[in-house]
């Protein structure tokens, strides 16, 4: 029998450990490469640090580093997309509640399942085409670091500081012009200027890359 105090326990090591593995050593890592190439080589620092210099060798590495931003543009299209999804279906079934091919779901036997498989027509169909759509944007417009900045410069004020603050500040109840207060809007105002700095800097870049532009054709 477990201890009684198991899911207390198991809490405090996730809360102990989200921010060193989540947070901070990512960061400190990644901060440290770029100071890193920043140093050594300048503006000229390739986007792809391990093919700009024609690095080829050995082959495993560089496919062991693809597998890795496999994983990571993975995971990080589902939280970007389920939202969208999730808002598209709520959208047709409120316009089209009578459609089969928006609300019905379809049941498919698989061996090995007890229950059956589900599969809503609509959504199968929308979201493979959502899919390919930006698969074939993002093959359409290879400015991959530039592309990034902008959407992480897009994303990174509103959802990972504004957002965040407003609801610690909402929950905890923290009054106006309070010292604690007086500091996370200047936290919130700090990372707006990097935002801004930084998708002035990713657009400068696209509009460079735009001279050299070839569809469907890797920059690098």
């Amino acid at each position: 029998m477990l201890m009684p105090f198991f899911n207390d326990v198991v809490g405090i090591l996730g809360a102990l450990g989200f921010w060193p593995l989540t947070v901070y050593f990512p960061v400190e890592m990644y901060i440290k490469q770029r100071k890193v190439e920043r140093w050594t080589f300048g503006d000229a620092a390739p986007g792809n640090l391990l093919t700009g210099f024609g690095f080829y060798n050995p082959f495993w590495l560089l496919d062991v580093a693809n597998a890795a931003i496999v994983v990571h543009l993975v995971g990080a299209y589902q939280v970007f997309a389920q939202p969208i999804f999730a808002f598209i279906e709520k959208q047709a079934a409120a316009r089209f509640p009578d459609s089969d091919l928006v609300t019905k779901e379809h049941e498919i036997r698989i061996p090995g399942l007890k229950s059956p498989y589900k599969v809503n027509v609509f959504r199968t169909v929308y979201r493979s085409g959502f899919v390919v759509l930006t698969t074939v944007i993002s093959m359409l417009m290879p400015f991959f670091n530039d592309v990034v900045g902008i959407l992480g410069a897009l994303g990174f004020w509103p959802l990972t500081v504004y957002f965040p603050v407003e609801m610690y500040i909402k929950q905890r109840k923290v009054e106006r012009w309070s010292m604690k207060w007086v500091c996370l809007q200047m936290l919130s105002a700090g990372c707006l200027m990097v935002t801004l700095v930084a998708g002035v800097g990713s657009i400068a870049g696209v509009m460079l890359d735009l001279k050299v532009y070839k569809p469907f054709k890797s920059t690098y």
